[in-house]
């Protein structure tokens, strides 16, 4: 179990890089990006000399960036009068850690040269990495004339991230300096691929180990799901800090050894905010939330993180009416305690909440950040809905964000909208992954075959990797135009071309592509070559559609039986074996199954529709005639559409009826 905490856990923050390793002591407000202690170093380190508003005006422009507020801080970095090498690299920051990698490199490339140096560079660096850009960030690296041990790491730590472990170590070893956060940054590097024995060897490598070198190395057992190993490495620890004990806490939970966590929780001598936030929060998700509301009634002075921990985990679990009741109480609501609510409400489907509750929040001068606008995506099912909150992100200026942009994308394309999906991809300057994910889907799911391919292919051009799911997208196009050489080929290829293993949702693809094209017995052995783990009911019905589809009694009835036998109680088998025998004239059979059914109390659920019209939903049911305006319907689809779906050559199938 993957405990995800309210509260960020410290983990070797970029800037943290740029002082002293005899400084470097994570505290719980250390943030991925620029910290108050790093701001401190930049500031004092400068080599121009700043005037006080100008340093003054750096730490507003930090205070801003790390509480989500990049629209103010902007307009504050335009006011400035002066601005250094600390305020562009603050407001660079700014822009990255709130994923707007567009904005950070806009402002990176348009800032005076004067401005331009070590700082600033090895700034953008992270951010080019941590968005997946790393030959932009190789680019940058090798073009500067200086490095310190901050442009050092953070070309390593995005190889890291990238996953080019072998690039990583190289230029480690040529680094001229090093200090502890280098040695560290290894550490956890390793750690982070898997590479636990590395990662210890590297540890013991180390020429001076302090708390945070022995804490990450213990974090990275934790991460490999090492926990045993993980509480043996902190027994050996010459001394800890109230990080150190939070970490191991931390583990236990997630390895729900929930026991020793609050063991090792009251051994502490002392104890942080943080500490009793992670506790508790690791006891909701455990299960425990009787046991984590007394902890948190305990705790002697709540912080905001404490308070959104609480609420969070209530949302989480879907109890919303203790989640309000804290809510309430709350002395200062914060963009984690007002996105807590929505996400709770938005996971409900309840709208009306989320609208609600957006409204409050503005009304209280605090903005929607990306995370608040992706869970009103996740329930906007109506055009007017997805409009308003399209609107909104508009407004925010969030256009460009691009995991925001993904999940608007998505809502387009789940309420029928491909081509808004289309115009929005188009707009977006920066297209990861998901981004080309998103519009393959789109086209694919709504029938846009050709377009789902040409964007694969637009893709692979762009140097994207696709995953399991956008593959699974482009074999259903395949499918839909009788693709079927290219679908084998993309198909054979996913091993060893995209690293992908082979789930059941591309076996299913694959012999749906051959079902159609007649190719029935290369789907068979398609069936039978596959491990039996990944024989599902989707494989086993899209090999009885093609059974069905061409008349091959003897391939059905051995399936369906496969399927019935897999899903007992479920219908589907039963119908599609049923309808296979009544198209085949094997009446006896198909009366044999119907038998089967009743005996057994099997019911088919009734096929239904769905449209929206003037903002209210409309369900029609299969055989239902209990709808208002049932006359009117029947009378366009008597009148009306069977004439224009006839002529255009479609014949409806009784068995589907």
């Amino acid at each position: 179990m993957k405990l995800k905490l309210p509260v960020s856990i410290p983990q070797l923050p970029p800037f943290s890089l740029l002082f002293p390793a005899s400084k470097i002591v994570p505290t719980p407000r250390t943030s991925r990006c620029l910290s108050v202690s790093s701001l401190a170093y930049l500031i004092n380190n400068n080599s121009t000399v700043s005037s006080k508003e100008t340093q003054d005006y750096n730490i507003k422009l930090h205070h801003l960036g790390s509480h989500g507020q990049l629209q103010r801080a902007r307009e504050l970095f335009d006011e400035m009068a002066q601005r250094d090498a600390v305020s562009y690299a603050t407001m660079i920051n700014n822009y990255i850690k709130n994923h707007d990698i567009v904005n950070a490199e806009k402002l990176f490339l348009d800032m005076p040269d004067e401005a331009r140096g070590i700082v600033v560079d090895s700034a953008m660096i992270d951010g080019y990495a941590r968005a997946g850009r790393l030959e932009n960030a190789r680019v940058l690296f090798d073009e500067m004339p200086q490095r310190n041990v901050y442009s050092w790491t953070s070309i390593i730590h995005g190889y890291f991230i990238d996953g080019r472990v072998e690039e990583a170590a190289r230029h480690f070893d040529e680094m001229p300096v090093k200090n502890a956060v280098a040695w560290t940054n290894m550490v956890l590097g390793y750690a982070r691929n898997g590479l636990i024995n590395e990662a210890k060897k590297t540890f013991d490598q180390m020429p001076q180990k302090n708390v945070v070198a022995w804490t990450v190395m213990m974090k990275g057992y934790i991460e490999n799901k090492m926990i045993d190993e993980a509480l043996k490495h902190f027994s050996e620890m010459p001394y800890r800090n109230v990080y150190s004990w939070n970490v191991i806490i931390l583990g236990c939970l997630e390895a729900r050894r929930v026991e020793e966590a609050v063991q090792f929780f009251n051994s502490m001598q002392t104890r942080n905010s943080i500490s009793w936030t992670v506790l508790v929060t690791g006891l909701a998700q455990n299960g425990l939330m009787k046991q984590a509301r007394e902890y948190f009634d305990r705790m002697p002075n709540k912080d905001a993180a404490a308070w959104n921990a609480m609420i969070t985990a209530y949302a989480a679990e879907g109890l919303m009416a203790d989640a309000q009741e804290l809510f309430r109480l709350v002395p200062k609501r914060n963009i984690v305690t007002w996105n807590a609510m929505i996400q709770g409400y938005a996971r409900l489907a309840q709208y009306d909440e989320v609208s609600e509750h957006l409204i409050l929040m503005l009304r209280s001068c605090i903005n929607p950040n990306d995370a608040t606008i992706i869970s009103i995506l996740t329930c906007c099912h109506g055009m007017l809905e997805l409009m308003q909150t399209h609107a909104l992100i508009v407004k925010l200026g969030f256009e460009q964000y691009t995991s925001l942009t993904n999940a608007l994308m998505t809502a387009y394309s789940r309420i029928g909208d491909p081509s808004s999906t289309h115009a929005i991809f188009q707009s977006l300057e920066l297209k990861d992954t998901v981004s080309w994910k998103a519009m393959i889907l789109a086209c694919s799911s709504h029938g846009h075959s050709n377009n789902a391919l040409e964007a694969f292919a637009q893709m692979l051009k762009s140097g994207a990797k696709p995953d399991a799911i956008t593959l699974v997208a482009v074999l259903t196009a395949c499918c839909h135009v009788g693709l079927v050489q290219k679908g084998q080929k993309l198909f054979n290829s996913m091993s060893h071309a995209y690293g992908l293993d082979l789930k059941a949702e591309h076996y299913t693809c694959l012999i749906d592509i051959l079902g159609r094209a007649g190719r029935l017995q290369e789907a068979m052995q398609v069936f039978k070559n596959m491990p039996p783990s990944e024989q599902d009911t989707a494989v086993l019905g899209a090999l009885l559609s093609a059974s069905r589809l061409h008349g091959d009694v003897g391939t059905a009835n051995h399936v369906g039986t496969l399927l019935i036998d897999l899903e007992p109680t479920s219908s589907g088998g039963y119908v599609l074996l049923a309808n296979t025998f009544a198209a085949c004239g094997k009446w006896d059979e198909f009366a044999q199954i119907r038998k089967k059914m009743r005996e057994r109390r099997i019911k088919k659920a009734p096929g239904y529709s769905q449209i929206e019209v003037k903002g209210k939903s409309h369900l029609f049911f299969s055989g239902d005639k209990s709808h208002p305006q049932r006359e009117e319907i029947y009378e366009f689809l008597r009148d009306k559409l069977l004439p224009s779906m006839n002529e255009m050559g479609y014949s409806l199938d009784p068995l589907c009826l």
